[in-house]
């Protein structure tokens, strides 16, 4: 079944149920509640990235909180199974990872969240673990405002990736 069609013809708790593991800001998933039903994947991407635009900083931050740290094994283990299954799934470069890598990154993730007090995004998928690392080291001199704007931009690739995932 295509995804928005799922979207469409759930009920509104399951259809929360599966916008709230593509995203995890509460405002977000109200929005596009609001917004059933699609009609089609192009409208249903489009509502997405329109509602994710007008949130505000304090959504964003609510959304990059749902995911478990890139690396951290214990951080995708401890969510709820269905997010964690994406998780996995959106983090598999770095499951055979050398153990320097994995703690390159944990340390990355440590400086990052100190310096910009929420974990690091990145949309992950298809990129390998030393990718991700190269990707955070570039990201961590960033301004906090220019920071915001692409952890913001990545949550929503993830989110779009996570949609048209829906089955």
């Amino acid at each position: 079944m295509e995804p928005w069609l799922r979207l469409d013809s759930a009920s509104e708790a399951d259809a929360r149920r599966l916008l709230t593991m593509c995203c995890g800001s509460k405002r977000w998933v109200d929005r596009m509640m609001a917004r059933r039903p699609f009609a089609s994947r192009i409208a249903l991407q489009r509502a997405a990235a329109e509602e994710w635009n007008m949130l505000d900083p304090s959504d964003w931050r609510e959304a990059f909180s749902h995911h478990p740290k890139i690396g951290d094994r214990e951080s995708v283990e401890a969510r709820l199974p269905a997010v964690r299954a994406l998780s996995e799934q959106e983090q598999a470069g770095v499951s055979d990872a050398p153990a320097a890598i994995l703690d390159a990154l944990a340390e990355g993730n440590r400086r990052y969240e100190e310096r910009f007090g929420y974990i690091f995004i990145v949309c992950a998928t298809g990129k390998r673990a030393e990718e991700m690392l190269k990707l955070l080291h570039r990201r961590l001199p960033n301004e906090e405002n220019i920071e915001l704007r692409v952890a913001a931009m990545e949550q929503q690739k993830i989110t779009a990736l996570r949609l048209d995932g829906l089955t």
